[in-house]
């Protein structure tokens, strides 16, 4: 198994330090286990703003904390090893991002705290009784909220005028996305559109047997449930939707980054920065338990509008006002 630190990614620099004579001689020097879904490329954001929380709260890596970043590589069989290795290490804390990994978290300890940098919904879950009072040791932020799958399917269908049919990308082996699935269907009712075919896919070769279902289909429209292991596949994805020239929605702005039509999400950044406070509040003694798991007041709507002029659309001016990222 590869377990890849960011310290061999060029020049991401987010190198778990070596616990430096100076650190020593200054006092604890507490570590962490970042447990990551795809890779370090592909969630180099994700980590910065990880790593800009803990710095705007004075913790400075080699001097009074350590990193220790473990990635997935979009196999979520990956976590429990992931997480055995974080345990044998004594890490002061586990830091988690998606419901596989939580799961794997919770299921590996129940004395080292976990926080959730994301998770869908962790109640849907199982990993916490209730978002007020999640108990045990575990705490977070989750980014799921009830409405999310309507508001996208809302969006696709002002941006792909006269769409109708849309097939689904999902991953099956993310058990928060079953419930999703079903909020995603009822939210199509209403707005009188068909959801066809559903294509659940993990890895590659499922992507490209699902790829092949979705052309038979004739889909006018795509639309990606959220699953950051399928950020280890999105050039594949995104490569897909383009020779196809289907219009797609997806639930992480990297795809749009990368050639993708338009995607709505929480502000990620947002929550990965909110992940430094909790771990702050746990290192000064406070019980992760304790501490309510939050729900994202941010969200962001990204378009390409180079994508767009590809399909021959025309975004309408009131999404435009609503973007927060429009990239030309």
């Amino acid at each position: 198994m590869r377990l890849i630190g960011l310290a061999v990614v060029l020049s991401l620099s987010l190198a778990f330090a070596p616990l430096a004579a100076e650190a020593q001689q200054t006092g604890k020097v507490y570590r962490i286990a970042y447990l990551g879904n795809s890779s370090a490329a592909l969630e180099s954001e994700l980590v910065a703003a990880f790593r800009q929380g803990l710095r705007d709260l004075k913790y400075v890596e080699g001097q009074n904390i350590a990193i220790e970043y473990r990635w997935a590589e979009g196999r979520y069989d990956r976590f429990p090893a992931l997480v055995a290795e974080a345990v044998h290490l004594k890490v002061d804390v586990i830091v988690t991002a998606g419901t596989p990994a939580a799961l794997a978290a919770k299921e590996g300890t129940r004395t080292i705290p976990i926080v959730m940098a994301v998770i869908g919904d962790p109640i849907v879950a199982g990993i916490v009784p209730s978002l007020a009072h999640p108990g045990g040791n575990i705490t977070g932020s989750a980014s799921m909220t009830p409405e999310i799958d309507g508001k996208r399917l809302e969006l696709l269908k002002e941006l792909v005028p006269g769409v109708s049919r849309i097939a689904v990308l999902w991953n099956p082996r993310n058990p928060n996305n079953a419930a999703r699935i079903e909020q995603m269907r009822a939210a199509a009712k209403t707005l009188r559109l068909t959801l066809q075919p559903f294509v659940g896919a993990g890895d590659r070769q499922e992507l490209e047997k699902g790829f092949e279902i979705i052309v038979a289909a004739h889909a006018q429209a795509l639309i990606m449930e959220s699953d950051r292991a399928l950020l280890a596949h999105r050039a594949f994805i995104v490569d897909f939707a383009t020779k196809r020239r289907l219009p797609a929605l997806y639930a992480y702005r990297e795809f749009v980054q990368g050639g993708g039509l338009a995607s709505y999400s929480p502000s990620y950044p947002v929550m990965f920065r909110r992940a430094a406070t909790y771990i702050d509040k746990i290192l000064k003694g406070a019980k992760p338990g304790d501490l309510p798991v939050e729900q994202p007041t941010k969200f962001e709507l990204v378009i390409n509008l180079k994508t767009a002029k590809a399909l021959g659309l025309t975004i309408p001016q009131s999404v435009l006002v609503r973007a927060d990222e429009i990239i030309h």
